[in-house]
């Protein structure tokens, strides 16, 4: 089963994805998502200049060999642009493997530990009342579990909400240059205890919460929110300060009990090793592009069973439906699964691009049992959306001063 063939393709159906097809010699091929927000192409020169010569040739069925070689076979290990070509090839060979096994690929990795898996809806709004509107729509349509996020009065656009009312998705593909926002850990602190008690009050207690601080508070402040929080009875508070220093965990960790979640900028299991063991945290959300793929999340998520920390994998709309799609593989066998992050499957032309058949069920996710990742790409239909360069928002104090969120 000889590697003979890979591409690369870069479409923009309103946000850019990067996809990967690695074709065999049998004329089996499989897909694998590439995508680094506002740095695309820099992984597609990694992909084309310097991994896919060193993979022609090679049997498509050494998935562990050849992830081994990707990461440990170059001088430059990690980082997000190096994983995120790792994880595509890995994805691509596991959907491979499993459509010449006629098998989903969660069968592969060693079967069901559910039988659907538990999705958390987005929850934005311009101000409390539009958020809370939205959350009821989302638990009126079955949703369990839902992520609250609101603009912040005196802020005139913070990054994780709605901005002049703009699509999300559309906004996603909409930044030419990266925007700078003012951020005032002042305001948001004024209005984040009113966000969650106006909506344990409408929503009531059966509904699993959840909020985004997106980096932007130093540990204390971390520790404050979450003591603050605690009343409102989180499923966890993500991303509460930056853990480059992963020390810096362990002073939130002894402030609150409100649960931590962390690891959506992530890359291996190296960065988020000690906060696993340390029990620092109760949630890892690495996702599956920017970490290695598949063969180096189920390592994650084995180490972290060890931990008592449960999964619940990234899934912004920068993560194309095939990352979703390995995603869903994993979280049906991880046995210590938690929630997965779920924003929609965009309009009719990223389902057109992306086809698949999950099955959307109160809040549920339940899959196809068709073999390998049960995706496909249909490389037609991206021709149409070509590449369109846009970033992530740069955060700063009102004072001018970077923030690092």
């Amino acid at each position: 089963m000889i590697i003979n063939k890979i591409e690369v393709f870069v479409c923009c159906p309103g946000r850019n994805f990067v996809t990967v097809k690695v074709t065999t010699s049998e004329g089996v091929y499989g897909v694998g998502d590439a995508t680094v927000n506002g740095r695309e192409q820099a992984v597609v020169t990694l992909l084309e200049e310097h991994i896919i010569p060193c993979l022609i040739g090679r049997n498509a069925h050494d998935i562990e060999d050849i992830w081994q070689y990707l990461y440990r076979g170059v001088y430059w290990r990690k980082g997000p642009i190096n994983m995120a070509a790792v994880a595509a090839i890995d994805m691509a060979l596991w959907d491979i493997k499993g459509k010449v096994a006629g098998l989903p690929v969660y069968q592969l990795l060693g079967g069901k530990s559910r039988k659907g898996v538990t999705l958390y809806a987005h929850a934005n709004g311009e101000n409390i009342e539009h958020t809370l509107d939205n959350a009821e729509k989302h638990v009126a349509a079955g949703f369990k579990a839902v992520r609250l996020q609101s603009a912040i009065p005196g802020l005139a656009v913070t990054y994780g909400v709605l901005g002049d009312k703009k699509d999300y998705f559309e906004m996603q593909g909409s930044r030419p240059l990266p925007p700078e926002e003012a951020w005032s850990t002042q305001k948001y602190f004024n209005m984040i205890v009113d966000l969650f008690e106006r909506a344990r009050s409408r929503l009531g207690n059966e509904v699993q919460l959840v909020h985004d601080v997106h980096s932007r508070l130093t540990p204390i402040e971390s520790a404050r929110l979450g003591k603050l929080l605690e009343p409102y009875n989180l499923m966890f508070l993500e991303d509460a300060s930056m853990a480059e220093n992963q020390e810096n965990y362990k002073l939130i960790r002894q402030h609150t009990t409100t649960p931590l979640a962390i690891g959506e900028t992530y890359n291996t299991i190296w960065d988020c090793k000690d906060l696993i063991q340390n029990q620092l945290i109760d949630y890892i959300r690495v996702a599956a592009t920017h970490a290695g793929g598949i063969t180096a999340l189920r390592r994650i998520a084995d180490f972290a069973s060890i931990f008592n920390v449960k999964t619940a994998p990234h899934g912004a709309p920068d993560l194309s439906p095939i990352c979703f799609a390995a995603h869903m593989h994993l979280n049906t066998w991880a046995p210590n699964f938690g929630v997965q992050e779920f924003v929609g499957f965009g309009d009719q032309n990223l389902r057109q691009i992306f086809q698949h058949r999950t099955e959307i069920v109160d809040g549920m996710a339940y899959l196809s049992d068709a073999p390998g990742l049960g995706i496909e790409f249909d490389e037609e239909a991206a021709k149409a959306f070509p590449y369109k360069r846009s970033y992530l928002p740069v955060s700063r104090l009102e004072d001018g001063t970077m923030w690092n969120w």
